[in-house]
Formats: C-alpha cells, sequence, structure tokens
C-alpha cells in the first residue's frame, strides 16, 4: 500500500472519501472537513495544519487519518497544557505536535478509517506505523488521537500507545415511548424540576420550532451563526468558526442539520445546532439574546 499525505482533504475525492467506514460520523464528512478547510476555520492562523494520511492499493482508498500539525492546544477538548509546560521546563519544544482529532468538535468517532473490503487489521497497523513516521519526518514532539471509540482502543494498546481516559456524557434513549415515559423514569423531586422548568418556558410565551433538511433557511442558519457568536464571545472570547463555515455545511449538508429555534412574539432569540447520524443526534452550539428562564435546558435537552 502506498501512503501520502494531503495537505487539503479536497485532494481526495468525495465519492473515494465517503467509501470507508467511519465517515459516515458527520464530523468525519468530506463536506464537513472540506468546509473547515475552505471557509479558513483551520490552516496557518488557526495552528491546525491539515496533513491527512491516505493509503492506497492502486487507484483504491483503503485507509485514511484525519491528521493536523497543530501549534497550540486550541479548540481540542483534551486539555494537555500541563505537559506542554514540562517541556517548556526542560528546554524543549512541544509544538509541533500531530493531532488526529475534529476540530473544535469533542465528539467520539472513529479515527482509522478503513474501506469496508479490505484487512482491517493490516490497514489499521499501517495507518499508525505511518503517522508515527510522519511525527518524527515533521520533528513534531508527540501523535495524538483524541476521542476514539472502544472498538479502536486494543489496537492502539498494542501500537504502544499512552491511553488517557477522560469523561462524557451521553444520553440514550432507553426506548420511551414520549417524554411523560422518559419523567416516569425519575425521582420524584427531578422529575418535579424538570415540570417546573418547561412550565417557564410558557409562561415566558416561548415558540420552539424544530427545523430539518431542506426547512433550514438561509435565514435560520444565520439566527444560529449570531447565536454561536453571543456564546463564543461570553465563554471563549474568539469565535472559532466562520459565518462562511456555517453557510457552506448547510448547502452540503443540510440533510444531516437539526435546529431548535425559540422565538417570542415572532422574534427568534435563541438556538441550537445538532447534526444526526441515523439515530444519534449531536448537539453542538447554544446561544441565546436575552435572558430566559430555562431555555437552555429546553433547547439543549428537552425538545431533541
Amino acid at each position: 500500500m502506498q501512503s501520502k499525505f494531503e495537505p487539503k482533504i479536497g485532494a481526495v475525492s468525495s465519492k473515494q472519501w465517503s467509501t470507508l467506514k467511519g465517515t459516515e460520523f458527520p464530523f468525519s464528512e468530506h463536506n464537513y472537513l472540506n468546509a473547515l478547510e475552505e471557509s479558513s476555520c483551520v490552516g496557518e492562523e488557526s495552528g491546525w495544519l491539515p496533513c491527512h494520511l491516505t493509503l492506497w492499493e492502486k487507484k483504491q482508498l483503503q485507509g485514511a487519518v484525519c491528521l493536523y500539525e497543530k501549534y497550540n492546544g486550541y479548540g481540542e477538548y483534551i486539555f494537555d497544557w500541563g505537559w506542554a509546560n514540562a517541556y517548556e521546563k526542560h528546554g524543549l519544544n512541544y509544538y509541533p505536535k500531530l493531532v488526529s482529532a475534529i476540530p473544535f468538535t469533542p465528539a467520539t468517532g472513529l479515527k482509522l478509517l478503513v474501506h469496508p473490503e479490505a484487512d482491517t487489521s493490516n490497514v489499521r497497523k499501517k495507518l499508525l506505523e505511518e503517522a508515527l513516521l510522519c511525527m518524527r519526518s515533521r520533528n513534531c514532539s508527540s501523535l495524538h488521537f483524541l476521542f476514539i471509540t472502544a472498538e479502536e482502543l486494543p489496537v492502539f494498546e498494542s501500537m504502544g500507545f499512552l491511553i488517557r481516559h477522560s469523561f462524557q456524557f451521553h444520553w440514550k434513549n432507553n426506548f420511551y415511548q414520549d417524554f411523560d415515559e422518559f419523567l416516569g423514569s425519575l425521582k420524584r423531586k427531578r422529575r418535579k424540576e424538570i415540570i417546573r422548568e418547561r412550565r417557564q418556558i410558557q409562561q415566558q410565551m416561548i415558540k420552539v420550532e424544530v427545523l430539518e433538511g431542506e426547512a433550514i433557511l438561509v435565514e435560520h442558519i444565520n439566527y444560529m451563526y449570531e447565536f454561536y457568536l453571543s456564546t463564543s464571545e461570553k465563554k471563549w472570547g474568539r469565535p472559532y468558526l466562520s459565518k462562511d463555515f456555517f453557510s457552506r455545511i448547510h448547502q452540503t449538508m443540510c440533510n444531516k442539520l437539526v435546529l431548535f429555534l425559540a422565538y417570542v412574539d415572532g422574534d427568534c432569540v435563541a438556538g441550537t445546532i445538532n447534526f444526526k447520524n441515523g439515530k444519534c443526534l449531536y448537539g453542538r452550539y447554544w446561544g441565546c439574546k436575552g435572558n430566559f428562564r430555562s431555555l437552555h435546558f429546553e433547547l439543549c435537552y428537552y425538545q431533541p
């Protein structure tokens, strides 16, 4: 198999890329990665330099890893400032480092993307070997794979990677028929809290609209971008994503988007943008103009 390192995802056709297992994960889709690059959300300015690893057998793509040379620790959601400080104290350079992750996206998904008809074990091993060679040839301090799946864990262990454990909270639908059945599964105190919080939405005369696919218009995406900006400015000081990025995913990934928008007297006051993959929904960004009781819970948890 021949390996290549591509500075742009566009060097691989969308058709070839989508043949790999794991690219159905919305954040590993060709359209999503391309939107990040073409909107300049990743690149020299952000400290994320794409160097995507691909493996080929003749002209057929056998495997791939989304790789980035990183020159800072921003947008990873796995914090390694302690390691960076330790390197600095010993007169060593921690950056650049080599990272396999989806920029600005702390969602768990396959990192070793393999064609379903390929020898999975062999391709995975080859991908890791080539990634390690890339790390050394580019004088990177280290190689990191973030938010890997349990399926891939044994592969990394067998190759001598150190495993770092972290926490995420995932909600699973235990075949509830409706929201009332879910409430019935809770303890009385928590059930009363949720009922009270949802009643506050009605008392504030807030109406919620759910939009998917072609029902999502440009104006709705513009609302979401403004909400995203307001949250970014409050929490992080600088937004990672641009309006161009939002426009691109709207144009190319509309079938994967779900918006929950809140209105008061016809004015859109808050919203969330989510990505769907089969029966799984990934909540990504929320924002609000004004102060409304319990609205964050309603749009981020109860409505979905």
